[in-house]
């Protein structure tokens, strides 16, 4: 969740590393920092040594503190972080330094950044204060370079292997030492690194977005891997510590994805992005094939009975989507796990169950672990619907389908998820044709609605001034309702989510024939009501549940398909959504909550991009 830039060059490498750290920031946005070797520039400079810039604002309030205090090197390492061990101070911020043994030693000895959670923190914490090290922060990751250092012989690279050996949980860790100017070192497990080779200089960072515009030429390091960084060149070894070559990749992280052109916020900009974002996801698909999803997915798919789909977050209300799809239109069991719970449970493995995995990182950590758990119990046929093709998740499965939704900034998730709809809908009719469910005409219809889809999303973006009204309405609201049912109830889900993530106002969805089962204790006239009404066969049911909610005196907010005859009236709020969309229908109402959630943060005056105890790629149990 948290972002590392590190590098060694013969350059004043400051500006890329602040510039990465602008790049990164929606992984954490609780402090920044940033550590350099000013001996790696000018080795003559008086008291030359690690120097440290640290801040609990944001990136450019860090930048500014960096050129104030001259601070220039050659070699550095620079974090973003959202906080899991300490409070979001000064000194909890990220990079560490190690000062040695004892308290009176005030140059730092090692600088060190960290992304994951050491889970054996409070074990190492006694053993190094039992030595004499000093402890000036409450996290686990001063205890990271207190171990480096009380295992530094002469040799970073050494030090760092042994003090791997000796960690439990997850990490990914950029490490440099004072005696070493012109080396850094860095480390994985559980937790994303890559290398970056650029001419004469070399990088690492916890994404290939970090380095848009300096390299393309990235190496994904693996589970375990510990590297040997220097100017122009790097070393691997495996968990085994075993020299072994990774391969350089060609990946182009564009830097302008990060940039906000005419919108007032990056999750404004990634809501309008949807329609080109679901034409890039199925660019190119002729027809349905299971081939789609990878070499062998024919074979897979035909010894498969059921579906296991496991996922966190928004990934996993998609998968709440796909459930219905699935088991209506591919006439196959599916069920639907938080990914999280499914990894601690006792469950009953069936090694004809296709697992599913969702993630729109490809390196959500509960989401992986799952995986893994699942493989263990011996289910080997895996698929992942992901959003990053080169992610652990998609190496690690299979089978994938790669959504094209882009790099997306804002920490709330739009695009991404109505892309993994997408992915996940071709998903079914796939699984439905080899088992002989998908007839040519209703896969030519299927085809013909997914190609006009971009369309039908543009039309439902141009309701905006309408839910603008709707939101200076919620903006004073501190709870909410959301309604829907069928595969409409996980839509409302995701937009109550929407709503608590970046208004802070209290939200709850619930299928809508539970009402009267508890929830209507809850309605008043203070507590809008958001109601997804498409024209499908259960709108009848959900008329009544609408009248239960008028006849306490709740005011309706209905997102109606045209041809449901919800008419506004006293207490009844309608936007009539542009056309009834069939299966289909939850792409496009969720876009309208979206932007529901959207507006309203804006008129409550919210930080929409970065909501306060979030972050956008969730690398840590």
């Amino acid at each position: 969740m948290c972002g590392i830039v590190g590098a060694v060059s013969n350059r004043n490498i400051v500006p890329v590393l602040v510039q990465g750290l602008q790049r990164l920031e929606y992984r954490g946005y609780d402090s920044c920092g940033v550590a350099i070797h000013s001996a790696s520039l000018r080795p003559d400079t008086a008291n030359s040594g690690l120097r440290r810039a640290r801040s609990t604002a944001r990136v450019m309030e860090l930048m500014a503190q960096v050129e104030a205090d001259a601070i220039e090197g050659a070699t550095g390492i620079a974090h973003t972080r959202w906080a899991t061990h300490g409070a979001p101070v000064v000194h909890n911020a990220h990079p560490h330094f190690s000062h040695g043994r004892g308290s009176d030693i005030q140059a730092g000895r090692v600088a060190l950044v960290h992304n994951g959670i050491i889970e054996n923190h409070d074990e190492l914490r006694a053993s190094l204060e039992a030595k004499g090290y000093v402890f000036r922060s409450q996290t686990d990751t001063e205890v990271i370079a207190h171990l480096v250092d009380s295992c530094y012989n002469g040799d970073l690279f050494d030090a760092v292997k042994a003090c791997v050996l000796q960690l439990r949980g997850a990490y990914a860790i950029a490490v440099i030492h004072v005696d070493e100017p012109m080396r850094m070192v860095g480390a994985r497990a559980g937790s994303p690194l890559i290398v970056g080779a650029g001419q004469g200089e070399t990088f690492l960072a916890s994404d290939a977005m970090a380095l848009a515009g300096v390299t393309d030429q990235i190496v994904y390091l693996q589970e375990g891997d510990v590297v040997d960084v220097q100017a122009g060149k790097f070393w691997v070894v495996d968990s085994h510590h075993k020299p072994v070559t990774r391969v350089v990749q060609t990946v182009l992280a564009h830097s302008g994805a990060a940039e906000l052109g005419p919108y007032r916020h990056y999750m404004q900009k990634e809501i309008f992005e949807q329609p080109r974002a679901v034409a890039d996801t199925l660019e190119g698909i002729e027809g349905i094939v299971p081939e789609l999803f990878g070499d062998g997915a024919f074979g897979v798919f035909r010894q498969i009975d059921k579906v296991l789909i496991l996922a966190c977050g928004t990934s996993y209300y998609s998968g709440c989507v796909a459930k219905y799809w699935i088991e209506a239109i591919a006439k196959l069991p599916c069920s639907v796990e938080i990914a999280s719970e499914y990894r601690y449970r006792d469950s009953v493995p069936d090694n004809k169950t296709l697992v599913v995995t969702i993630s729109q990182s490809g390196e959500t950590a509960d989401t992986l672990a799952a995986l893994r758990h699942a493989q263990s119990l011996g289910m080997a046929h895996t698929l992942t619907i992901c959003n990053v093709a080169s992610s652990a998740m998609v190496r690690e499965c299979k089978l994938s389908y790669v959504t094209r939704a882009g790099v997306e900034i804002g920490v709330a998730s739009t695009k991404a998820f109505t892309t993994q709809l997408v992915g996940l809908f071709l998903l079914t009719l796939s699984l439905a044709q080899t088992k002989g469910h998908l007839s040519e005409p209703a896969e030519a219809a299927a085809l013909k609605a997914l190609r006009h889809l971009p369309s039908a999303l543009q039309a439902v973006l141009a309701l905006e001034p309408a839910i603008i009204s709707w939101s200076e309405e919620f903006a004073s609201k501190e709870n909410a309702l959301f309604l829907g049912r069928g595969a409409h109830y996980p839509i409302a889900m995701e937009g109550a989510l929407k709503l608590k993530e970046i208004t802070y106002i209290h939200a709850e969805a619930y299928a809508a024939g539970e009402l009267k089962h508890g929830p209507l204790a809850l309605v008043t006239s203070a507590m809008p009501v958001v109601t997804v009404a498409p024209n499908d066969t259960l709108l009848e049911k959900l008329k009544s549940n609408m009248h239960e909610v008028r006849a306490r005196g709740g005011m309706l907010y209905v997102l109606a398909d045209a041809d449901t005859h919800i008419q506004t009236s006293e207490g009844v709020n309608v936007i009539r959504m542009p056309e009834n969309y069939g299966d289909l229908s939850p792409i496009l109402h969720v876009v309208a909550l979206q932007l529901l959630a959207y507006h309203t943060a804006c008129a409550r005056g919210t930080d929409v991009d970065k909501p306060r105890n979030l972050a956008k790629s969730v690398t840590v149990e």
